[in-house]
């Protein structure tokens, strides 16, 4: 009987433990945060990419070089719920976001490398400098259940696509990026925010890609 006794302790107490471990654990967010956005707006690199052999081929005919950084954006994503009351910051959610950005750079009409061949006889043509984005980043909002709610980007990963590639033919970088925004809940499952970003390259590319962005986005909740 007593070591029967000692058993159920035992258990009771291996319970109770478990009780307030799983109770010390953040909450599972509610669906309610998953969204869908779609982002465009103002895009800024931090230099241009002048007087390179595929932007502009070193302006080696005197056409003009691709100067200037100045664009724009377009891009979506999601925001898929992780946790409410993250790390016991009662109204903080944890969303993971998975994002695409497109962004269009200051392109302008140089001589190309193509340009140089024979067949084209150095005939000018407009060189667009483009970048492709991926981002996998941790999101922190704030204000549950309210409509007007802010949120950050602590740091987040970037993939980037780079075109036209750099003097070595490389195209592909990675990077990070902290971003800040606010969104309000306009009717039922729409949202609409404001968002700005800063992204860090390796500039693995031999080219500088660090950029930043600034805009507007409507997310659908589901």
């Amino acid at each position: 009987m007593d070591g029967t006794m000692k058993r159920f302790r035992r258990a009771g107490l291996w319970a109770v433990l478990l009780a307030t471990a799983v109770t010390a654990l953040p909450a599972v967010a509610s669906a309610e945060e998953n969204q869908v956005f779609f982002r465009g707006g103002f895009a800024q690199a931090a230099t241009g990419r002048q007087n390179q052999l595929f932007t502009d081929t070193y302006n080696i005919l005197g056409a003009g070089n691709n100067a200037g950084g100045t664009g724009w954006y377009i891009g979506a994503g999601l925001d898929q719920a992780m946790h409410k009351n993250f790390l016991g910051f009662k109204g903080m959610s944890l969303l993971g976001e998975l994002g695409i950005e497109f962004k269009s750079f200051a392109s302008n009409t140089v001589t190309s490398a193509t340009a140089l061949s024979p067949v084209n006889r150095n005939a000018p043509a407009k060189v667009q400098i483009t970048m492709l984005t991926v981002d996998v980043s941790p999101k922190l909002k704030f204000r549950e259940g309210e409509k007007l709610r802010p949120w950050v980007i602590p740091v987040g990963l970037d993939f980037h696509v780079i075109s036209p590639p750099g003097n070595q033919a490389g195209y592909l970088d990675i990077g990070v990026q902290q971003g800040v925004g606010i969104e309000y809940n306009v009717w039922g499952p729409v949202n609409l925010g404001l968002d700005g970003r800063y992204h860090w390259a390796a500039n693995m590319t031999n080219t500088v890609n660090n950029f930043g962005t600034v805009g507007a986005y409507v997310g659908i909740l589901y």
